[in-house]
């Protein structure tokens, strides 16, 4: 076998044909290193289309390399030679391999980072990490900007980096004068519901991915989801042919309704391109380039365009920013103090709440659900009940296609579960029932009154709000964003505070004596 120069070590989610990487790659000295491996698919019990997802789309990575010349030592998890885990493999291929150094892109998860780490110094093999240009900044970029700040709130980050890299700017003020136009994005769908039905991903799978289906099934049959509806963009040709769409299709009417939802309607106006951007595929630049072009030709309003744009230059690069810089201890965060276990219905579907029901049910199902249902339905609903945040955070990278850590914990144990104290997030987002019916049509097919926090027909996030304030109350009394909702909770007798205390423990026991 020829010597190895550099094993280039390429983890699944660093599917970039444009990373530096490949600019100190020599087709006839070096080679690229891949590996599927069970452990990536159970450390968190993930969903079969998330599996699926990955593995096709290294599967077509790496003929993609391959069609170029480059010589590819790539490990399928049906292959004889198959280990449960990457530090397994690569010390494995590192004695078989014998290259002089390893090159690698710097991971996109802090166990993958230090479990490379730690491979290549006990083989004694030179490891150089290269940064991940995937993104407009860097992790010392966010530290900096950090360095003075009491608190990380997005947006001041956000204001920064459309300065820096002059994207829709007037000069030194922003197009239109303003920031943001979060006032004009708050739309629901009115009683009438949207006014198109809008279509999945849509690509068919073809034989690479058929076989790679079969595989999912075959080696983990017991994951939960289904693989039925699969047909995610696996290639950057389609990942780009998806951006298209949605800039033509949907961006126009993205910015006034992304907060609403609507009952058997997981795709409505959104993007459908986070795991796309995860598994860089697409590059934040042509996707904000693309968006800010919309605006410029007259495509699509300014509310719309911005703030699509802020997800992608401003909450994108700050979690990632969160992450890389509190990691590892940001892992453990639980401010509050909450500890129930994850109702068993996270991974069914299986409630009477209308709300959960369609959020889960489509999670299940496809794979996906948008920001506001992972933030104020599944979200919320494991704030107010007290789940412990760290087994949220579990579910959320194990059953998201688009899930990878760096992207995934900040905004699960950060802005949904308030779990970092208010690093990230200037109060809990807390709200009852009562959202959740101006935002859907969710509760008009629900058997529970989103008015109610008490009684047969009280919702559970209506009382469990309550009670979280009761519980909380010391501790949110120091917090001024806090000060009306706990003005309200004043007005509360003791006999109402004692029924609302009673009614949610009613609620947590049901759930931990129901059978699964």
């Amino acid at each position: 076998m020829t010597p190895i120069r550099q094993l280039a070590v390429i983890f699944g989610d660093q599917l970039n044909r444009g990373a530096r990487l490949f600019d100190r790659l020599d087709t006839s000295e070096d080679a690229i290193w891949m590996a599927e491996v069970s452990h990536e698919s159970k450390h968190v019990w993930s969903h079969k289309q998330r599996i699926a997802l990955f593995l096709s789309a290294m599967r077509h990575f790496r003929e993609e390399c391959r069609s170029e010349g480059y010589r590819v030592e790539y490990t399928q998890l049906d292959d004889r030679k198959r280990t449960d885990k990457l530090s397994e493999r690569l010390t494995i291929d590192l004695r078989a391999l014998k290259p002089e150094r390893v090159v690698a892109t710097h991971p996109g998860e802090w166990r993958v980072l230090e479990g490379l780490k730690h491979v290549c110094q006990n083989e004694g093999v030179e490891l150089e990490i290269l940064p991940d240009e995937h993104f407009y900044t860097t992790p010392e970029d966010f530290e900096t900007h950090s360095a003075s700040r009491k608190s990380l709130r997005m947006e001041f980050f956000y204001r920064e980096l459309r300065k820096r890299f002059d994207i829709l700017m007037d000069g030194k003020k922003p197009v239109g004068g303003e920031w943001n136009y979060d006032k004009d994005n708050r739309g629901n769908f009115g009683k009438s519901g949207p006014k198109d039905s809008q279509s999945a991903p849509g690509f068919k799978p073809d034989s690479i991915t058929q076989n790679v289906i079969q595989l999912v099934e075959q080696y983990f049959g017991d994951h939960p989801g289904s693989l039925d509806s699969f047909s995610w963009p696996v290639t950057r040709k389609d990942a780009l042919q998806l951006l298209k769409a949605f800039i033509k299709n949907r961006l126009p009417y993205f910015g006034k309704h992304q907060d609403a939802m609507w009952t058997d309607e997981p795709w409505l106006f959104h993007s459908l391109i986070s795991s796309s951007l995860n598994l860089k595929l697409l590059n934040p630049r042509e996707v904000v380039d693309a968006a800010e072009q919309a605006y410029t030709n007259g495509d699509a309003p300014l509310p719309a365009v911005e703030g699509f744009i802020r997800q992608i230059l401003g909450w994108r690069e700050y979690v990632r920013g969160i992450y890389w810089t509190r990691m590892p201890d940001y892992l453990e965060l639980n401010e509050m103090g909450a500890n129930q276990p994850l109702p068993d219905f996270y991974w069914t579907g299986k409630t009477d709440l209308e709300c959960l029901k369609q959020a889960i049910g489509q999670t299940l199902e496809h794979g996906y659900a948008h920001h506001i249902q992972r933030l104020m339905v599944t979200g919320l609903y494991a704030l107010l009940f007290g789940v412990n945040p760290k087994e949220l955070h579990e579910w959320y990278l194990a059953v998201y296609v688009d899930a990878v850590e760096w992207v995934e914990l900040p905004n699960t144990l950060g802005m949904s579960q308030y779990a970092d104290g208010g690093l990230m997030a200037s109060k809990p987002y807390i709200a009852t029932g009562n959202y959740i019916n101006k935002m859907s049509n969710y509760c008009s097919s629900c058997p529970k009154n989103p008015k109610n926090r008490t009684g047969e027909d009280a919702c559970p996030f209506t009382t469990l709000y309550w009670d979280y304030l009761i519980r909380h109350q010391d501790t949110l009394k120091t917090n001024q964003r806090m000060s009306l909702q706990l003005r309200n909770l004043d007005r509360l007798s003791g006999d109402d505070r004692g029924a609302i205390a009673q009614a949610a423990n009613l609620i947590r026991h049901q759930q931990e004596s129901r059978p699964s």
